[in-house]
């Protein structure tokens, strides 16, 4: 077996969003997407005070992808055009499927909001096969203790979905793709196996690690090659990594705003059913 070979790092840029401070990897001018990777942000971290006015991400729209959101530090409230309501804490994932269209909120609750506290957040968007594209909406919310956890020497990695070292993840995915968190004490050394060909979406959070000998540190995104078939880790200083693998798509991606689609058509259908309400009623919230 024979060690990944880091490609090329990708270093967060600050966007802000109001008073939300926000680090965005991907796209990136030199990464346009990851295939089936689309989208990070890296939201915080930030004490946010008492009577605060919390997240700004009112109710919109998606079509054709799917969001995945890390709640790291601090809680989270999600509500959907399809029901759903929760929310997740420290720990906890959010994996809402937009399919053929939903309307969402994250924003922060009452208690947050009235006594503040820190918060961090990563918001990552997986693309879907045009196949699975129009899939009916659903939504997963996980807390930290739903989530199975592999504890192996030095390391810590909470598997959201798919299979790692014999465990299965919490989350059912409508494709084949493995998603965790990597938590590495410093000196600890990590190796995991992966099928050569399958692309590699993996983010310093904090702390720095080396990659089959290539240092990264925190807010950058390490492009891997397809060369080897195993992960090779070690950890320079204390780390936690977003680490998730998946078989490229290999599609046409077309995005335009809150929609992911494969044609320029299907982005103007999908505005135009999100305008004749064919997403639902927005949540109330």
């Amino acid at each position: 077996m024979t060690a990944r070979t880091v490609k090329a790092l990708h270093p967060a840029h600050r966007d802000d969003i109001a008073d939300l401070v926000t680090r965005r990897p991907l796209p990136g001018r030199a990464l346009p997407d990851l295939d089936p990777f689309l989208f990070l942000n890296h939201h915080g971290p930030q004490v946010y005070p008492p009577n605060n006015r919390g997240l700004p991400f009112g109710p919109h729209p998606h079509r054709g992808f799917e969001t995945v959101t890390f709640i790291i530090e601090g809680e989270l409230a999600h509500h959907d055009s399809g029901g759903h309501a929760s929310i997740i804490k420290a720990g906890g994932v959010q994996w809402m499927t937009a399919g053929r269209g939903l309307i969402h909120a994250e924003l922060s609750p009452a208690d947050f909001k009235r006594d503040g506290g820190t918060l961090e957040l990563l918001q990552l968007w997986v693309n879907l096969p045009s196949r699975l594209k129009m899939s009916p909406p659903r939504y997963q919310g996980l807390q930290a203790e739903d989530i199975p956890t592999l504890a192996l020497p030095g390391a810590h990695i909470q598997l959201i979905a798919g299979e790692m070292l014999g465990v299965r993840g919490a989350v059912d995915t409508l494709v084949d793709m493995t998603m965790a968190t990597v938590s590495l004490e410093a000196g600890a050394r990590l190796s995991l196996p992966i099928a050569a060909g399958r692309q590699i979406f993996l983010y310093v959070v904090r702390g720095e690690v080396e990659v089959a000998g290539t240092a990264a540190g925190a807010f950058n995104l390490v492009e891997l090659n397809g060369d080897g078939d195993r992960l090779e880790l070690t950890a320079t200083a204390p780390c936690l990594l977003a680490l998730g693998h998946a078989e490229p798509f290999g599609e046409p991606i077309f995005a335009h705003g809150p929609f992911v689609m494969t044609t320029r058509e299907e982005i103007m259908q999908a505005i135009s059913d999100y305008q004749a309400g064919k997403f639902g009623r927005e949540p109330v919230i």
